[in-house]
């Protein structure tokens, strides 16, 4: 019997004890999770959606502008024009995409019709199409045959519609909108994915001497019933937006958020909005686009007057590098191919985006910071992968600052925000200090997803970086030196 009333004691001892460590381990799980919590970054709203996300991580991209008003050597086309004179000899959609992916571009966007009306695809809701046009016997359809070339060399594939129409009889009336979101509806549904939608802010008269009035959210509502994935591109957006420039730079301040319902495509006073909102309402990073010649169109007498790769380079810098994407227009000539001049000078800009984008830090190199959260040391610049440093809370003006024993030739700094924890970077310096002692203040404004400042090329010892303004809590998920080149293996910036 005692035996017996030891043995129950010691079961109940067990147990007890076992409970003790369930509940100790129990509260260990909750202490560490109540930890993570409070080490988490709060957000900044406005921030971007998963597709957003993705698509600033492409960063550079080619524009395709090939269509009727390359056959009638003008930019924009009346609605006039006879279907027999589209009638390319060599055209070759896979020569497009090769080249574009050789110089490094991550999609191509095609004008499957512009603004006359002329529709590259066999289209059931417009009697003005290749349909009418000798090439192929009228059995073509320019957009299979990019969707195509895409699919096999495996970049993306987007997609211009202008809702400008000169040529449909429509064009003026409510009926109009449901064409064109017809039209929508067969280049979202039958050539697979489509990257980015993108609409231009033109709007004049149709044949019948009216303007439309575009049913925006009926577009809209198309893209994301048929291509969620896609983002859509306008002067507002509602995903991406026109920078307020067609010669290849963003701005010195260039915001993410916008005030996108105060705005429209076409808005007469884009100039108010075109470098974002500190405190936008909604997340709407920019595009830039430049065409690699004068015009959009091919025009053969512009055959010596294409861009150079240093002038693209610099374009890069200040685009890319000033929180937008880039989108160059390849303009294809009459044959249906990409010019040997166009297809030189993206080769020239690819070699020029390898070289000059190569990291100049090194292991051995101090990268030190004011302050920094729990978590989140300044070490973390150097995992780029996901990682960030945070300056702490109470940290009014923190810094980092860069230094190393072997002085190298740089001539840019590279700055970058994590931005899915949304903007914050509002203004910022730069010191420079070369190898002989002598300093030089840069200051900026924004970063967001990307900052490239340039400046004079000379032997780096040590560089500072102050952040003298933020929308709350400083996070940096890069920091890079660059020497970025010419085409003559010097520094681009002297």
């Amino acid at each position: 019997m005692p035996f017996r009333i030891k043995r129950l004691s010691y079961l109940k001892i067990r147990y007890y004890i076992m409970q003790t460590k369930r509940f100790s381990l129990l509260l260990g799980i909750l202490f560490s999770v109540a930890t993570v919590w409070a080490q988490q970054i709060k957000p900044i709203l406005p921030v971007p959606s998963a597709k957003q996300l993705a698509w600033q991580s492409l960063e550079y991209y080619g524009f395709v502008h090939f269509n009727m008003n390359t056959f009638t050597n003008v930019e924009w086309g009346e609605g006039k024009e006879d279907p027999k004179l589209f009638n390319p000899t060599a055209l070759d959609c896979e020569q497009w995409v090769r080249i574009a992916k050789a110089a490094g571009m991550k999609g191509l966007i095609l004008t499957a019709k512009h603004h006359d009306g002329f529709a590259l695809y066999p289209s059931k809701y417009t009697e003005h199409s290749v349909v009418k046009s000798p090439w192929k016997q009228g059995k073509g359809d320019v957009v299979r045959d990019l969707a195509d070339a895409c699919k096999k060399y495996g970049i993306k594939l987007g997609i211009y519609l202008s809702p400008w129409d000169r040529f449909h009889p429509a064009y003026g009336t409510e009926s109009y909108n449901q064409v064109y979101a017809n039209m929508q509806k067969e280049l979202l549904t039958q050539y697979g994915p489509i990257f980015e939608f993108w609409y231009d802010g033109a709007n004049g008269e149709g044949p019948n001497g009216k303007k439309q009035i575009y049913d925006w959210p009926l577009f809209h509502s198309m893209v994301i019933k048929y291509q969620p994935q896609a983002v859509q591109f306008s002067d507002n957006g509602p995903d991406i937006r026109w920078v307020g420039n067609e010669r290849g730079y963003s701005y010195e301040t260039m915001w993410s958020p916008l005030n996108k319902d105060e705005i429209f495509p076409g808005y007469h006073k884009f100039d108010d909005y075109r470098n974002g909102q500190e405190n936008g309402s909604h997340w709407v990073a920019p595009e830039v686009d430049v065409s690699l010649r004068p015009g959009w169109y091919y025009h053969p007498e512009q055959d010596d007057k294409v861009k150079t790769p240093d002038s693209l380079m610099r374009i890069y810098v200040a685009s890319v590098g000033r929180n937008a994407n880039l989108l160059i227009n390849i303009p294809v000539d009459t044959r249906g191919l990409i010019h040997p001049n166009d297809s030189s000078v993206l080769m020239g800009l690819h070699s020029l985006i390898q070289k000059g984008t190569q990291s100049r830090l090194m292991e051995s190199d101090e990268i030190t910071a004011s302050s920094a959260s729990k978590g989140h040391a300044v070490q973390e610049l150097r995992k780029k992968s996901g990682a960030f440093w945070a300056a702490s809370l109470s940290d009014a003006k923190p810094s980092i600052r860069w230094s190393s024993n072997q002085a190298r030739l740089v001539n840019a700094v590279v700055l970058q925000e994590p931005i899915a924890l949304g903007q914050r970077i509002k203004r910022f310096s730069v010191t420079i200090t070369d190898l002989a002692g002598h300093t030089e203040v840069l200051t900026g404004n924004t970063v967001g997803n990307k900052r490239i400042l340039p400046f004079a090329a000379s032997k780096i010892k040590s560089i500072q970086v102050d952040f003298l303004d933020a929308r709350g809590q400083v996070l940096l998920s890069n920091f890079d030196l660059l020497y970025i080149t010419s085409t003559h293996n010097e520094s681009l910036y002297h």
